[in-house]
């Protein structure tokens, strides 16, 4: 992996790198050759003001004034230089011309001087402009620069000079090698530093990818080392991490809950099983087989609370399960669960005290699923009380939210048990009390106070145990 992203680096930056060095030798040659045109024009304009300056007749080939010579000597420097075809003409007809050294030293280039093209650009200088043309002549290309003498106003005559195109640019080509040169050392630069920056980057990406492949396959201990590395990449490390405890934690949980289920489940069909199978036998007299018929029909009953609970809990898990949320007087609907419990009660010697303030007191919320709530904490206080006892109920109403309080006089929950009270399959059994419940009741109810946004909580008492939930009002 890592030595493919460096390829593919390597060549964008090699890409990159000669697109950028071909627009720079480019915009260098474009550079020297305006540098060099400008240093023509120059040069032109000098001789021109030599030439402009008023002579005796004959003044270009007669009588070789200092001037004269200077511009004889100019053109001929000149030359040396640039290899440039330089012509002085005035409107007498009398003309200077480098023609003899162009022809000697560069035959090929005399041959190439197109007299046409020349004469229509002398016309346009005599007109009093400067030219600047970039001409192709057999095949080959020329720069040609012409300047107007002028004496007094009046165009006298003109300086053109015509320099083939690769002499003006091979300064320029002797750049391209340097360029070159300098392009290649920040390539390798280039390419060092994000090798290095790459490599910082991907070795924390590559123990992600292999944890990855670890908690896929099951391994939910697996961690990846939080080494310094870009900040990004260790924000990436941290919340893999933490989501890596929090599967593990999940899937601790899914082992809890399947080795919970599986003993719940197999200790009532266990003792169905045996006492079926006992009474078959004739192990079991007859004389007993009528209560070991209840308490197999004891331990189905439990079985289908169990498996009804499990329903409902995977139900109420699912994403798409919705409410039916109406206004009703949460006062009221706890009179009618009490009224479904009046048969235990009386077999247990309770009292009941409700503390209603206000009543009536409106809530909003779904009132099936609330009544589940009541039936689970009241079961719980009924089976958790002993003879005799009392279950309070209190109803609050303050700041927008209706707080019911079920209350019980009986054995409370033992310190070291109370974080695990929510827990599924967390039975009386476990909390050193008598009862056999399915374990669920309680993850039932703060599973249904959580799908209307609100909480249940035990609460701190000096006797019994104490459970308080809470319900928005109704908007009036």
């Amino acid at each position: 992996m890592f030595a493919r992203i460096m390829a593919v680096v390597l060549t964008v930056i090699v890409l990159l790198t000669a697109v950028l060095t071909g627009i720079g030798w480019v915009a260098l040659k474009d550079q020297r050759t305006e540098a060099v045109m400008e240093t023509l024009r120059t040069e032109a304009r000098e001789i021109a003001y030599l030439a402009a300056q008023k002579r005796p007749e004959g003044a270009f080939y007669g009588g070789r004034q200092p001037d004269q010579q200077y511009i004889h000597w100019k053109a001929g420097e000149i030359y040396e230089e640039y290899g440039a075809y330089i012509l002085v003409v005035d409107r007498t007809g009398r003309m200077m011309d480098n023609m003899n050294a162009a022809y000697a030293d560069n035959p090929d280039f005399a041959a190439t001087l197109d007299g046409k093209m020349i004469m229509d650009g002398l016309q346009l200088v005599l007109q009093g402009e400067e030219i600047e043309l970039h001409v192709n002549v057999g095949g080959n290309d020329y720069f040609t620069v012409g300047v107007p003498f002028v004496h007094r106003g009046n165009v006298l005559g003109a300086v053109f000079m015509q320099t083939p195109a690769q002499v003006i640019e091979a300064g320029a080509a002797g750049l391209l090698l340097p360029i070159i040169g300098v392009a290649a050392t920040v390539s390798i630069l280039a390419g060092l530093v994000l090798f290095f920056i790459l490599r910082g980057v991907m070795k924390p990406l590559a123990r992600l990818t292999e944890a990855a492949h670890a908690m896929a396959e099951g391994d939910f201990v697996v961690r990846v080392p939080e080494v310094k590395s870009p900040h990004e990449v260790q924000e990436l490390s941290a919340a893999f991490n933490v989501m890596a405890d929090e599967l593990s934690r999940v899937e601790n949980s899914r082992r809890e809950f399947v080795a919970n289920v599986s003993h719940e489940l197999r200790s009532p069909i266990t003792a169905i099983s045996g006492y079926i199978e006992g009474m078959r036998d004739g192990v079991i007299p007859a004389d007993q087989q009528d209560r070991c018929l209840t308490i197999v029909s004891d331990e189905a009953k439990r079985l289908s609370r169990l498996i009804g609970d499990l329903l409902t809990l995977s139900r109420m898990e699912s994403a798409d399960t919705a409410l039916d949320c109406t206004d009703f007087d949460i006062c009221d609907l706890i009179e009618r669960v009490f009224l479904r419990r009046t048969g235990d009660l009386e077999n247990h010697g309770m009292d009941v005290d409700c503390d209603f303030d206000p009543e009536p007191c409106p809530v909003h919320a779904d009132m099936a699923r609330i009544d589940q709530v009541l039936v689970n904490l009241i079961d719980n206080a009924i089976k958790f009380t002993p003879d005799g006892g009392v279950i309070t109920l209190r109803v609050r109403a303050e700041s927008g939210l209706c707080t019911v309080t079920v209350q019980d006089n009986g054995v409370g929950v033992l310190p070291e048990d109370r974080p695990r009270v929510f827990e599924r399959f967390f039975t009386a059994d476990r909390a050193h009390t008598s009862g056999k419940g399915t374990g669920l009741g309680l993850s039932i109810c703060q599973r249904i106070l959580e799908m209307h946004g609100q909480k249940i909580r035990l609460l701190d008492t000096q006797e019994g145990a104490a459970f308080a939930f809470t319900l928005p009002l109704a908007k009036k």
